[in-house]
């Protein structure tokens, strides 16, 4: 093992079980999209991932909503630190944004989020709905294109004794 580096961690791959895992148990993403002079930028957001696709909300008058309006080029990155998921496992998606302001889409949305990030506090949920429910508010669609994973166990396998003890 002592010729084994980490130069090229491609073959440590998230398989189809652990990425519906990490999506399942974990619910913050970092959300990135380009600004006018194209350079990426990206914030820490909360989603809900359904059908496929990605869905996060931000008020209408953010940066972010008219940049994906010009350019729906984004990209969701998700880790697994501060999840139930044991081991250090991560996702990087590419895709497209669409932006959603209709009362159809808000309904079941803000449901969805509210039971993601307030699991099991039917009042918090409530009072989270209510706080969301603005205005100006939209809704993000990521439509996934492409994706990278990574799962830190095989790696861990390959190169035991680099592994953390509690991995």
């Amino acid at each position: 093992m002592s010729d084994k580096n980490y130069e090229d961690v491609t073959r440590y791959g998230l398989d189809d079980a652990a990425e519906a895992e990490l999506l399942e148990q974990q619910a913050e993403c970092t959300f990135v999209w380009s600004n006018k002079e194209g350079h990426p930028v990206g914030v820490v957001m909360n989603y809900v991932f359904r059908d496929g696709r990605f869905w996060l909300t931000a008020s209408g008058q953010r940066a972010r909503v008219a940049a994906v309006r010009r350019d729906p080029r984004v990209s969701i990155v998700i880790s697994s630190l501060g999840s139930a998921v044991k081991t250090r496992k991560s996702l990087t998606y590419k895709g497209r944004c669409v932006v959603h302001d209709d009362e159809q889409t808000k309904a079941w949305f803000y449901l969805a989020l509210a039971a993601a990030v307030r699991p099991g506090d039917a009042d918090a949920q409530s009072a989270f709905v209510r706080h969301l429910d603005s205005p100006r508010r939209v809704v993000f669609e990521v439509v996934p294109q492409d994706r990278i994973g990574f799962d830190s166990t095989r790696m861990w396998q390959d190169t035991p004794d680099a592994a953390r003890q509690d991995e």
